[in-house]
């Protein structure tokens, strides 16, 4: 039986009410940042995921692999380009100088801690845009879920065979190489060399 000109439109309407999506607005543009977001399949509260043996510690090419990532999750790809790489010598966790665009992280305390290799990649990440631990260090750590301080374990520290200290605010670096042209890092700016606040020699256990 031919259905009639009301009845097809009642039928036209049931059909667009079942079947119409929730927006019909425009989707947004895509982006290198929702690209990358997309395929990383990440969110900013998400990490990512290293598969290593006990005792391994990811190699470098991977530690710049996890730096553009974070780049891009937590800084909208605005830092720049810097090298990364282990340091043997290093008992803490990890360093930053921002002026010559270099992230070391300590080897000997990532084998013992090695679930900490990301939190420490984001603190010196920070570093690169605020050199101290300021007001504006601490908003950025909490922002991104970083640790504030810099770690270190009793176990790897050895007695300091140097002592330098700050003639300006007193403030003591205990080595174990000899410094050269080195300057307080509390009062120097940016990271780099001060002569004004050059570190003098207070003890020396050679």
């Amino acid at each position: 039986m031919p259905r009639t000109r009301t009845q097809q439109k009642a039928l036209a309407v049931l059909n667009y009410d079942l079947f119409q999506v929730e927006s019909l607005s425009k989707p947004a543009p895509v982006t290198l940042y929702t690209k990358i977001r997309e395929a990383a399949k990440v969110t900013s509260d998400i990490e990512p995921s290293i598969s290593l043996s006990e005792g391994e510690l990811p190699p470098e090419e991977e530690l710049a692999r996890m730096y553009e990532r974070f780049n891009w999750i937590y800084f909208g790809g605005r830092l720049p380009s810097v090298k990364i790489e282990y340091s043997t010598r290093m008992t803490s966790a990890g360093s930053c100088a921002p002026h010559r665009r270099l992230i070391r992280i300590g080897r000997k305390y990532h084998e013992l801690f090695p679930d900490e290799l990301a939190d420490t990649l984001k603190h010196e990440m920070i570093h690169l845009r605020h050199f101290r631990h300021d007001a504006a260090f601490k908003a950025e750590a909490a922002r991104i879920g970083a640790s504030i301080k810099a770690r270190s374990h009793p176990s790897l520290r050895k007695p300091p065979k140097y002592i330098y200290v700050c003639s300006v605010c007193g403030r003591e670096y205990p080595r174990q190489k000899r410094l050269r042209m080195a300057s307080c890092g509390r009062c120097s700016r940016g990271g780099r060399f001060d002569r004004r606040y050059k570190l003098k020699l207070k003890k020396n256990q050679d």
